[in-house]
């Protein structure tokens, strides 16, 4: 079994457009995806976390339509 030091791994892990993959570039590029994840599921996070304080959004808006 061969094992790699850690020296030989690359310090940065490009994407197949030959970019950084955590470079916040604008526009269509793999990296958009990576960052719009991300974004997402900070944003489904600070929800549950509001919904667990009582804050609950969802039930609030069923209520407004009588359901």
């Amino acid at each position: 079994m061969e094992t790699r030091p850690s020296t030989d791994l690359p310090t940065v892990a490009p994407e197949y457009n030959g970019v950084d993959r955590n470079a916040f570039l604008f526009g269509w590029n793999p990296q958009a995806e990576i960052w719009n994840g991300r974004l997402a599921m900070i944003g489904f996070l600070a929800y549950l976390l509001w919904d667990l304080a009582g804050y609950s959004v969802l039930r609030d808006v069923l209520h407004l339509i009588g359901y």
